[in-house]
């Protein structure tokens, strides 16, 4: 660089370099147009320059920028992890927090009520009449027999509608109701109170209102299809408030329910088959049929309750069926005396409890490890009392909590193609598993497979939830979207090996965040391409190097395009634009992902993506046609607008109707349309 060129640069990378007083101190020391004329090559000179080193630089760089990006890649993807370990470790110990907080209200209760009894119903009674006498229009709440307090307090209405505070009120909670008194502004004698409303704990419900500054402690209580909002004293008040009211509830429902079993007379619930000995029996037959005897005189019958027991509690829940399956064939053609009736009662208590604790194994609550094959012995026990529709629901439930804790233990690697392969190796092998499994416990019971079926439906719907939300929530390429629906799909395709298709099922969940991702790649291709269109020189491509050329050869011929050779030149170039290149390298390579993700619902999608996309190009070889004036600069455009017509249209079409078997009608129109670009050059039309 020469000395003046030196000067210049240190001048212009001087910290205090100020342009407007250059520029005004040149214009003054200038003898003319020749002399800004030089000093404005000199400033181009230096641009050059300046753009070549940073250049090379980026080139010398080239690795490190690469290694920065994948170890900024590494960190953020660490960087979600922790953040899911804490999010679980955090409700691990609002879990923990919350058991700590119940174990100790129930010691606190257990002392209260050892410390205070409970008072008399009695007592309560009095009570409940003396606070009534302070309500005006009260009296006759304590006409209905057995009411009694349960609790009261002092509350603040507010307007549903704009939360504006409407008037105070005191609440008495009754084991039957809840009544609603305002408080008088004048108050005479030992009267405080009016009445206001009397409500059946039936006929409202109770919900907790969150907290909004400084709307707070409230709670309202809605009945169809009024509602209203009280607002307690403090947090701890409401709570209380909350509690009572629900706990009232439940012990009325306990209540009632056991009153009308106590009016109805009882009959015995039949299972499905039970193995129970008795079902089969009438029950209006006489105490003694026909004068015939019953023998239950023999050992094994008289120790056969404490059997049962012994055989619950020792969880041989196989040899607690064996003895009724040979109790059932023993009294099968015997007559129903009342000996047989008081064995029936015994009986069917054991039949009871055995069935609650073999619900009990099957419950999600147990532990979800060994798989499909842990849950065989209760199933196939309660199958055999007859309890199959029970036992179908239960297995699906224990399998649905496994699977969920399954995918939700994955953790959550960098790469997502690593993440995906392992989501789908869990979920579909959990599936097969399960319906293996099902298939041996329920094989006498065909009404059962519905229900699998269903349930195989909502599990999908799990696993998509987990897919869809690693895979297009977190924006990834296109290509690794694709991939990943492919590995979704060749593991669903396992699960037709036991007569399980669900590839409709995965396509149909998976179309709308498909779509999405297909809409959204086509306009990132489409800004790529009008902001390269923004900057085109139409200058043939010089790629530098000959490994960089057999690349790019390669590449078209993966792509399709074949005799891309023909476009090549000596040396390294390329007679095509590089806007035109880079168009054709992004279109192909969506064709292809957009390819892999087809489904039916997506043709129309995937068609008008396209032929957006290649009307962009079009567009822009139609206006640079009609505004280029320079001859050899026209001839160029043409020579890549035949490029575009000639060979890229047509393998796409090509390429489209193979994969899909049908062909595209709309890019043959829009091919149609571009044939005046390289035909008439002179008197192109544009393009619609």
């Amino acid at each position: 660089m020469s000395e003046t060129g030196s000067r210049l640069r240190k001048q212009l990378e001087s910290s205090n370099f100020d342009p407007q007083n250059y520029v005004k101190q040149l214009s003054q020391q200038s003898d003319g147009d020749r002399d800004l004329q030089e000093h404005r090559q000199k400033i181009q000179t230096l641009a050059d320059e300046t753009a070549q080193n940073l250049k090379k630089n980026v080139y010398k760089n080239y690795r490190q920028f690469i290694e920065t990006a994948k170890e900024i890649s590494y960190l953020e993807s660490e960087m979600y992890q922790l953040s899911h370990i804490l999010t679980e470790q955090k409700s691990i110990m609002e879990s923990i927090t919350q058991a700590l907080l119940s174990t100790d209200k129930d010691e606190t209760s257990k002392e209260m009520l050892a410390a205070f009894p409970k008072e008399t119903e009695e007592v309560k009674q009095r009570t409940l009449t003396s606070l009534l006498e302070k309500v005006e229009g009260g009296k006759n709440i304590m006409d209905t027999p057995g009411r009694h307090l349960v609790y009261n307090g002092d509350l603040a209405e507010f307007d549903v509608e704009n939360m504006n505070p409407v008037q105070r009120v005191h609440a008495f909670l009754m084991n039957d109701c809840l009544l609603i008194a305002t408080w008088l502004p004048n108050r005479r004698g030992t009267v405080k109170y009016k009445y206001n409303a009397l409500y059946d704990l039936e006929s409202f419900a109770v919900v907790n209102v969150k907290e909004h500054p400084p709307m707070k402690d409230m709670f309202k209580i809605l009945m169809f299809p009024d509602s209203r909002i009280f607002q307690a004293e403090n947090s701890k008040v409401k709570k209380e408030w909350l509690e009572i009211l629900d706990e009232t509830k439940k012990n009325k429902v306990t209540k009632d329910k056991r009153k009308k079993e106590e009016e109805m007379p009882s009959s015995p619930q039949r299972p499905e088959v039970s193995t129970n000995p008795f079902d089969d029996e009438e029950e209006d037959l006489p105490a003694d049929s026909g004068g015939a005897v019953v023998d239950l005189g023999m050992e094994w019958i008289q120790e056969l309750p404490e059997d049962l027991d012994v055989c619950i509690a020792q969880r041989d829940f196989e040899g607690a069926v064996d003895l009724l399956d040979k109790l059932n064939e023993y009294l099968r053609d015997q007559p129903v005396t009342q000996s047989v009736k008081e064995l029936r009662g015994k009986v069917e208590e054991r039949v009871r409890q055995l069935t609650e604790v073999l619900v009990f194994e099957l419950s999600p609550d147990r532990s979800l490890r060994g798989g499909p094959k842990a849950t065989r012995r209760a199933v196939s026990q309660l199958v055999r009392l007859g309890q199959s529709t029970k036992a179908c629901e239960l297995f699906l439930k224990n399998r649905a909590a496994a699977v969920q804790t399954a995918i939700r233990q994955l953790r959550i690697e960098g790469a997502t193609l690593l993440y995906i392969h392992k989501l789908c190796n869990i979920f579909f092998t959990s599936l097969l598993e399960t319906a293996k499994e099902f298939e041996m416990d329920f094989a006498g019971n065909t009404g059962c497979y519905s229900a699998f079926v269903v349930w195989s439906r909502s599990a999908m719907r799990m696993f998509v939830s987990a897919f869809s939300k690693q895979v297009f929530d977190s924006q990834e390429s296109l290509t690794t979207a694709a991939e990943c629906v492919k590995v979704a799909k060749e593991h669903c395709k396992q699960l037709s090996d036991i007569g399980l298709d669900l590839s409709f099922t995965l396509q149909s969940m998976l179309v709308k965040d498909v779509k999405t991702a297909l809409l959204s790649y086509k306009d990132i291709i489409i800004e790529a391409t009008k902001h390269r269109n923004s900057e085109e020189m139409w200058r043939r491509m010089n790629l530098m190097t000959p490994e960089a050329l057999a690349k790019l050869k390669e590449e078209m011929r993966v792509s399709g395009i074949g005799d891309f050779e023909q476009y090549t030149g000596d040396d390294c170039w390329v007679n095509l634009s590089y806007t035109v290149v880079s168009f054709t390298k992004q279109m192909m390579g969506f064709l292809e992902e957009g390819l892999k993700l087809y489904v039916a619902e997506l043709h129309m999608v995937l068609l008008e993506s396209l032929r957006e996309i290649i009307l962009v190009a079009v567009q822009h070889v139609d206006y640079s046609l009609r505004c280029e004036q320079d001859g050899e600069k026209k001839a160029f455009v043409v020579h890549n607008a035949s490029f575009l017509h000639d060979t890229v249209l047509p393998v796409v079409e090509l390429r489209f109707e193979e994969a899909v078997g049908k062909p595209a009608k709309q890019l043959q129109d829009l091919r149609k349309s571009t044939r005046s670009l390289k035909v008439n050059p002179e008197s192109t039309t544009s393009l619609v």
